[in-house]
């Protein structure tokens, strides 16, 4: 595996790769590794003939109140897994690498921000979007992964290929779960005994949901409120949202129809969770969700 820490360094190495017709995939991350961004590298080792992950802390993503100096990182134990894994680069830039002087261009999203999780989170996808266009243009990539727990973030990387017309293919994968379907997350650590025990609810209460919609129910408030009470009356968190949208258009919906994402976030002591299921109209669960090539 080869650490690369310049632009310079990784645009002269993917033109290489490049012109020997190599097909890239790509697993963009902010480090601090767990199963989940595993999951998304071992599927890209498998389709690709070239792993390359990322790993930068974006302080463009940052809001006001967000600690970007306290954002977790263990570069050591990053490389580790990424070479166990057998990704063939590990790109780790420098903020100044990455952005040598302020950004004199701003990047905005207009579309699927103004719910879910971009509602507490202004200017977030504005950074999201602004770092993956760096990294697209620097990498090249035939294919580009990400994990579905952050729907809203597949979401709007989708808007940004089809927009700015980015020859990659973007490849959502499933959330990876603890046993009792708890989608995992380093917020989880935060978590009391309880709280955990608890936790497991969000995602029963979206099956619960979903089940709705299999046995026919078409009116999203009836089954929002079905997710909603179940949480309640299960777990002492605070519901942040629980929503009902088509997916990846993001909208509200009169009834399910087509593809659609059943979606929650629940506020705990020390933790916010956010988890959700994409299904089609008859309650089918839809895995991977793919852009068009």
């Amino acid at each position: 595996m080869e650490i690369i820490r310049s632009v310079q360094s990784l645009r002269k190495k993917t033109k290489l790769l490049i012109k020997q017709h190599k097909q890239i995939g790509f697993v963009p991350t902010m480090g601090f590794l767990h199963e989940g961004h595993l999951s998304l590298m071992k599927e890209a080792r498998k389709a690709n003939d070239i792993l390359i992950v990322s790993i930068f802390v974006n302080p463009l993503q940052f809001g006001e109140n967000e600690d970007f100096e306290q954002y977790p990182r263990d570069e050591e134990q990053d490389e580790k897994l990424a070479k166990e894994i057998g990704a063939d680069i590990l790109f780790i830039p420098a903020v100044k690498e990455m952005y040598p002087k302020k950004m004199q261009i701003s990047m905005h999203v207009t579309d699927r921000t103004e719910m879910l999780c971009g509602r507490s989170r202004p200017g977030h996808f504005d950074g999201v979007i602004t770092v993956l266009t760096k990294l697209f243009n620097m990498i090249n990539p035939d294919r580009v992964y990400f994990g579905m727990k952050d729907a809203q973030q597949v979401a709007v990387v989708d808007l940004l290929i089809q927009n700015l017309n980015f020859p990659v293919q973007l490849v959502g994968l499933p959330t990876v779960r603890e046993e009792n379907g708890l989608a995992k997350s380093s917020r989880n650590v935060n978590l009391s005994r309880d709280e955990k025990e608890e936790a497991i609810w969000i995602y029963k209460a979206l099956k619960k949901g979903q089940q709705f919609v299999i046995d026919g129910e078409k009116n999203p408030a009836m089954i929002k409120k079905e997710v909603m009470d179940t949480i309640k009356h299960n777990t002492s968190g605070e519901i942040d949202y629980v929503e009902l949208l088509s997916y990846p258009g993001l909208k509200p919906v009169m009834e399910v129809k087509g593809q659609v994402i059943l979606a929650a976030a629940v506020h705990f002591e020390k933790a916010r969770l956010i988890d959700n299921l994409l299904f089609d109209e008859s309650g089918r669960t839809i895995h991977v969700f793919k852009s068009e090539e």
